[in-house]
């Protein structure tokens, strides 16, 4: 694939196959009410909503609703609403103390919550769950704000009591929420103590094993995570949930890859671990393996979204298109009709425009592109199409498209400006060009990429006066801008005037980039003009070899011409050419040489 595919990356490819892992290796659940009310006190009105909006069984007392209760509950709400969240929040509190109603004591702790303040939320969810021992909603929260409160002494009690009463078949995913819950507390040795006195019980369990192993890996304690890891795959061989432990607290992906494919040998069916193997793969860039190992996947299931999208990026990464396009065209198509709002088909749908783009299928490209919806990416994307319609020739059809783009904020406004200034650059209507630029800078005077690209239409219009004050202007405003400084002396010295500044110039750009091999081209090309052959030569032969760029090698050979290497420079010439056989530069040097290749 050429290098306009790069867009696909180690990092989406890991993205994609995690949305294959398993939910978390701890639980095999979701997250519950408890994990959430870890982080209530930052996010308070988050955690009023999710207590309000649940109602649990709760023993409701007969209280006979009196016009002195009615009044406290009346006024506190009133307090409340006005922002003396302090009063509401006393008031509420006695009157749930005096009637044992644990929906007031739940009030209060929304209350405390919206002025963030998680002990005294901490003080009223400890009030309902008295009032209402049985509310698996209140346990949840008193146990969230213990852990945030950092009160292991309070917790472990009832953190015995949950894990003792739950059923056999849900014992083990008690264990892994109580080990979830302490993972939040501050004191991680003591929370460490409580988790091993929880499961001290059940140590015929995997499951306590597991639990054991997930506090220790995140505490840093590889050594006893790998031992508990691999107890609880002793006990329970063919447990799925056990080889992934083993895998995750491995010392290195040797041996986590190592262990897994040890399991897959005896259980090829078993995929999450297959997931994982090939995640592995993924990350050690065995990018061909990895392939396999989906494609056996898929053969489970040929609908299953996220395998077909990993697929899809795997074959990317490789610069196998035919069969990218195949994925990823499948993954779109089975978005399409099943949707899922937890997934987007963005990516693909750029690649799949890539894809065209470089068998200059211009209209397939378009097509996907058109399919991209609002989002992140829609600016990119209509940047994209109008440039792909640009490159078939319509420029004005191209700028069209520009034109309609909503731009956000100063960097989106100055993108379509630039592209649309490079549109007619590209088009040789420079002048144009650069009343587009001109028009922007009048929004935006100190913007760095306008200046310079302003700078460099003016240049074009030999309009030299305006080129060098504009990049004068950038230089002041950025003193770091290598560009700047590079532009400014490049154009003295390509016109052979003030070369002794233009040396300084330079000098400054390469001290700011000294492996840029543009910046090292002009530092050629500037003491050519000086008469220094033997400096120019040295310092366009580096560039040339960083970057066998066209202009690059046009102004080595006129160098070695210079220096009588004249075979040398003309069978450079002839390699540029071959390049690019209409530059201007190129063919303007020959001119001026009077030189037939």
């Amino acid at each position: 694939m050429k290098k306009a595919l790069a867009i696909v990356t180690l990092s989406t490819l890991l993205s994609a196959c995690a949305g294959l892992a398993p939910t978390n290796s701890t639980s095999g659940t979701k997250d519950t009410p408890a994990d959430q009310s870890a982080t209530a006190a930052a996010k308070s009105d988050d955690v009023k909503t999710n207590i309000a909006g649940k109602t649990a069984e709760e023993h409701l007392p007969s209280v006979n609703l009196s016009g002195e209760i009615l009044f406290k509950v009346v006024s506190s709400e009133i307090a409340f609403q006005r922002g003396n969240w302090q009063s509401g929040y006393v008031t509420l509190m006695g009157v749930a103390q005096e009637t044992r109603d644990p929906r007031l004591a739940r009030r209060a702790a929304e209350m405390a919550l919206s002025g963030k303040q998680a002990g005294d939320a901490l003080v009223a969810i400890r009030l309902w769950h008295t009032l209402a021992p049985d509310s698996e909603e209140a346990t949840q929260y008193y146990l969230g704000f213990l852990m945030l409160a950092n009160n292991l002494t309070e917790a472990q009690p009832l953190f015995e009591q949950r894990v003792r009463e739950a059923t056999p078949q849900t014992r083990g995913l008690m264990m892994f929420q109580v080990q979830r819950l302490l993972s939040r507390a501050q004191d991680k040795p003591a929370a460490m103590a409580v988790l091993e006195a929880v499961v001290a019980p059940y140590m015929t369990m995997s499951e306590a094993h597991l639990a054991l192993a997930q506090a220790a890996f995140a505490n840093g304690n590889s050594a006893r995570a790998v031992e508990e890891a691999n107890l609880a795959l002793k006990i329970k061989p063919d447990s799925e949930l056990a080889i992934l432990t083993v895998a995750q607290v491995a010392p290195d992906k040797i041996v986590a890859q190592r262990a897994l494919t040890d399991f897959l040998k005896g259980h090829p069916k078993a995929r999450e671990v297959r997931i994982a193997y090939a995640r592995i793969l993924v990350e050690q860039k065995d990018y061909d393996l990895a392939r396999s190992q989906f494609e056996i996947l898929l053969k489970t299931d040929k609908q299953d979204l996220t395998t077909l999208l990993a697929l899809g990026l795997l074959n990317t990464q490789i610069g196998d298109t035919k069969m990218a396009e195949k994925y990823l065209t499948a993954y779109v198509d089975e978005l399409a009709a099943h949707p899922d709002e937890n997934r987007d088909n963005t990516q693909a749908l750029q690649i799949l425009a890539q894809i065209a783009a470089e068998r200059n299928d211009i209209d397939g490209a378009l097509k996907w592109l058109a399919k991209v919806g609002p989002g992140e990416a829609y600016f990119e994307t209509q940047l994209r199409r109008a440039q792909l319609i640009a490159k078939r020739g319509d420029v004005d059809g191209a700028r069209q498209v520009l034109a309609q783009i909503e731009a956000n904020g100063e960097a989106e406004e100055v993108q379509v400006a630039q592209v649309d200034a490079q549109f007619l650059r590209d088009a040789n209507r420079n002048i144009e060009a650069l009343r587009v630029l001109e028009v922007e800078l009048k929004h935006y005077p100190k913007n760095p990429d306008l200046l310079y690209d302003y700078a460099m239409v003016a240049e074009k219009l030999d309009n030299i006066p305006v080129m060098e004050s504009s990049l004068r202007k950038l230089i002041a405003l950025a003193p770091n801008s290598q560009q700047a400084y590079n532009a400014l002396g490049y154009s003295l010295a390509d016109r052979n005037v003030r070369l002794p500044e233009a040396l300084t110039l330079i000098t400054k750009a390469l001290s700011l980039a000294p492996q840029d091999p543009f910046i090292m081209d002009s530092m050629g090309w500037v003491q050519f003009r000086l008469g220094n052959l033997t400096e120019a030569e040295a310092n366009l032969r580096a560039a040339y070899t960083k970057l066998p760029d066209v202009e690059i090698g046009v102004h080595l050979g006129e160098v070695l011409w210079a220096k009588g290497q004249k075979d040398e420079a003309q069978k450079l010439w002839r390699e540029v050419k071959a390049k690019d056989p209409k530059n201007a530069s190129l063919n303007n040097t020959l001119a001026r040489l009077r030189v037939n290749l």
